[in-house]
Order: structure tokens, then C-alpha cells, then sequence
């Protein structure tokens, strides 16, 4: 099977590509240090020839809301067309749990429009939605902290290690269209806290205070308590 991989040089466009040639597939691993362009389509022509699925693991560069929408907005469309085009039979893009129920975030405000693109789309599609990677349990703790206190929700967690995500992304590839989305999800649900004091223990960062602030929140969201992880 071929299969193009867009957004390929990121940690699970990396990962999927390699999962994928391990296996025996014909993969097209793309970026824009390749050469392809998903905002302006330069490239796209050439990297989708032939393929039989377009696996989508793009992101915008900034998180902030207006930037991810103008980058969602903009790049699904352009990857749509060009996946019509080109004949997939199927579009696989990754997106993020709970995402629709955070509308104060600007950046789950854009991976839902990218959804919509692609459920709009009339392409045969499959989305796979994941909890929060394990490998940014640092970043978000440092996303949390003001000098020396960390204010963390009231709320859970449910990291998932980022090669768990891959192999999700990876079976659907080979799997027939969901026409839906299926969520994936770190085996335990843990609170912020808990994630904050693990990623300061493993810095051996002693000089930090954690709070647990149900005023605090997490890239422009309030949470509720299972606002992140899946349903039991």
C-alpha cells in the first residue's frame, strides 16, 4: 500500500512513517523541509501520486487560537482537494479528545473546524483522537508555572505515549474508513497535580510549590474534571 504521510518530520508523523516501512509499505514521508507546502500546495501534486491514504499529522507552529485556525483553515482544504484530486480512498488525520467541548480554547476551536473539513469533506476518512501526549508532561507543567508556583486545574489527565498514538494512526491507515473518529488514550488517568510534582521530581526541581486552582487554566480553558481524558 502506498501512503503519504504529511507532517512527517514532527514526533508521530516521524514515528507513523517508520511504523509504516517497517511493515512493508511504499510510504512518502513529507514536510516542508521536503518540499511540500500544505497552506499553499506546493508539493502536494507530487507526494499524494498514487497513494492510497493521506495520513494528516500536521500542526500549526503557533498554538495560539487565531494562528491555529488561519492554519487549519487554510492547510485541510488545500490537503482535501489535493487528496480528491489525487484519488485517495482514504484521509486519516489526528485530532485531540475532548476538543469539542473546550470551545474556550482557540486552539481546540481549530482542530474542531479541521474535523469539520474533513468530515465535509465527502473523502472516505478516519479520525483518531488523543488524550494529551506523555512526552509533553513538561511542557504543560511549564505552561502551568508563574516563578516559583505552579497552578494546576481541578481536573484529570490521561497521558498517552506518542508511540501508542502512531500505531493507532498507523492501523487505521490500513484498516477500512471508519467514516468517524475512535479515541486513543494513556492507560491511567491521573490528576494535574500529579502530573506536575512527576514532571518537577524528574527535573529534580525542588524549589516549586504546586496548587491545585479551580481558576487555573489550560491553554485558554476552564476544565471540568474529565474534560481531557475518555469515558470509562
Amino acid at each position: 500500500m502506498k501512503i503519504a504521510v504529511m507532517g512527517a518530520s514532527g514526533l508521530i508523523g516521524t514515528k507513523v512513517a517508520e511504523l509504516l516501512k517497517s511493515q512493508g509499505h511504499d510510504v512518502v514521508a513529507s514536510s516542508r523541509s521536503t518540499g511540500v507546502d500544505v497552506l499553499t500546495g506546493a508539493g502536494l501534486t507530487d507526494a499524494l501520486a498514487g497513494a492510497d491514504v493521506l495520513v494528516d499529522v500536521t500542526n500549526s507552529p503557533d498554538l495560539n487560537g487565531g494562528p491555529a485556525m488561519e492554519f487549519f483553515t487554510r492547510s485541510t482544504p488545500t490537503l482535501v482537494d489535493a487528496a480528491r484530486l489525487a484519488g485517495v480512498r482514504q484521509y486519516v488525520a489526528v485530532s485531540i479528545v475532548g476538543a469539542e467541548g473546550l470551545p474556550d480554547s482557540g486552539y481546540m476551536r481549530a482542530k474542531v473546524a479541521q474535523e469539520r473539513i474533513i468530515t465535509e469533506s465527502g473523502l472516505p476518512y478516519s479520525i483518531v483522537r488523543a488524550t494529551q501526549f506523555a512526552e509533553f508532561a513538561d511542557a504543560i507543567t511549564e505552561s502551568l508555572t508563574d516563578g516559583d508556583v505552579v497552578r494546576v486545574p481541578d481536573a484529570l489527565i490521561q497521558p498517552i505515549p506518542a508511540d501508542q498514538v502512531a500505531a493507532a494512526l498507523a492501523a487505521a491507515a490500513l484498516a477500512e474508513p471508519r467514516n468517524g473518529s475512535a479515541n486513543v488514550a494513556g492507560p491511567k488517568k491521573i490528576t494535574f497535580e500529579q502530573l506536575a510534582r512527576d514532571s518537577l521530581a524528574r527535573k529534580g526541581d525542588e524549589t516549586k510549590t504546586v496548587i491545585v486552582d479551580s481558576a487555573a487554566h489550560y491553554f485558554g480553558a476552564a476544565l471540568s474534571t474529565n474534560s481531557l481524558v475518555t469515558p470509562d
